[in-house]
């Protein structure tokens, strides 16, 4: 069992880690999601201009992964990780203190580069606790970052309660409560995260560019982005199939619920099945499950929507599927990254996992995204964009089903 004594000295406190999850999470999504109707009704911006500030803000932290991965092997997790608070507080700091575009664009980009640089850091520090805690015969390092996954849902329920109920007070004020909270977990960190090995060598560190020189590594990051980019379809395509089946944004509140639920009640369920399963059946099944979450609008996209609650039925098989295939493949992928980076330079390889998902989403969401104009309404063409979103994840299961079968031995 792991206690306070430990989190200077070894291995990090996995609970100091999930409630850092939880925490970070209540703090962005009290604040965030909250800052588009702020650019529109406070400053005014055109839907152009705000798109390009939120694009911004997230290019800013997920292609910002790498290199706080990077800066967490080079120097420690613990000083990469108080940095981050530091960077999103001043962020905050200037989303709820700022009037002109400028200095609030600056501030948004400084949420997401805070972000960047503490999120490798703690999932080293999760990957590293994990592998003590199976050392032991305790808990499972991907039954650690299954219970991660539900302290991150939670923090997605619970932040955007807490924006709304601070909602009347305006969206600075709650901006500046959010970098409140975020000096809190900076103070708290300070004094219960474990400092870096005092030498050096013994972190075998090289340069974060050698990740890319391991070509399994290389196939495996790009097959799981599928899963950041099918993910992400949530926020794109999951509207259309609403547009198409009457549906509106007073329909997503639920649906999102509804993930969240899921994601609450069966990940711990979920995890500890895939550990028994292995990671050369669950990691194909996962993206099969993407993919089948694509195809099952698909089936529907052509008719036209019946009366009543069923023409949220492609929705719900939608949400259902692709929270069930994430909640598979993200205990897993993640429990993997320690056995391709040999338990060394863990933030540059969960760096690289994320900046490839942000890439892939990028990517996607250009190429894909085009053809959801085609499924707003019902024809016989709106198939054709929910089979070339299936065809993503189902090209990454096939190529999961061939990594797996000569995935390196556990590293624990």
């Amino acid at each position: 069992m792991f206690t306070r004594s430990q989190t200077r000295t070894s291995a990090p406190w996995p609970p100091l880690l999930l409630g850092s999850n939880l925490v970070f999470n209540i703090g962005f999504y009290a604040v965030v999601p909250f800052l588009a109707l702020f650019l529109r009704d406070d400053m005014l911006l055109s839907g152009w201009a705000i798109g390009l500030v939120l694009g911004l803000r997230t290019f800013s932290q997920q292609g910002m992964f790498l290199l706080g991965g990077a800066l967490s092997d080079r120097f420690g997790a613990r000083v990469v990780i108080l940095c981050g608070c530091v960077v999103r507080i001043a962020g905050y700091l200037l989303l709820g203190l700022s009037d002109t575009l400028t200095p609030v664009i600056l501030g948004a980009c400084l949420t997401g580069i805070g972000g960047a640089l503490f999120s490798p850091s703690i999932e080293a520090l999760l990957a590293q606790a994990g592998t003590h805690s199976e050392k032991a015969g305790k808990r499972s390092r991907a039954e650690w970052f299954a219970l991660s996954a539900v302290c991150a849902e939670l923090g997605a329920v619970l932040g955007p309660l807490l924006g709304s109920l601070l909602s009347g007070y305006g969206f600075q004020p709650v901006a500046l409560a959010g970098s409140g909270l975020f000096m809190v977990a900076l103070v708290v960190l300070f004094f219960t995260l474990p400092a870096a090995p005092k030498r050096a060598a013994e972190l075998k560190i090289v340069p974060w560019w050698e990740t890319f020189r391991q070509p399994r590594f290389v196939a495996f990051i790009v097959a799981y982005s599928a899963y950041l980019f099918s993910y992400n379809q949530l926020y794109l395509a999951l509207p259309v199939e609403l547009r198409r089946s009457g549906g509106g944004e007073q329909d997503l509140g639920p649906l999102f619920v509804l993930a969240s639920v899921l994601v609450i009640v069966l990940q711990m369920p979920l995890a500890r099945f895939s550990r028994r399963i292995g990671a050369r059946i669950i990691l194909p099944a996962g993206f099969l499950l993407l993919a089948s979450a694509f195809a099952a609008v698909a089936m529907f996209a052509w008719t036209v929507p019946p009366e009543g609650w069923l023409r949220l039925l492609p929705s719900v098989l939608l949400i259902t599927l692709l929270t069930v295939g994430q909640m598979l493949i993200v205990p897993v992928g993640m429990d993997l990254i320690p056995r391709f980076a040999g338990q060394h330079n863990l933030g540059a390889h969960y760096g690289a996992l994320s900046s490839m998902g942000g890439i892939a989403v990028l990517a996607g969401n250009f190429l894909l995204g085009g053809l959801l104009d085609d499924a707003l309404v019902p024809s016989p063409g709106a198939v054709i964009p929910w089979l070339a979103l299936a065809a993503v994840p189902f090209l990454s299961a096939l190529a999961m089903w061939r990594i797996c079968r000569q995935l390196p031995p556990p590293a624990i």
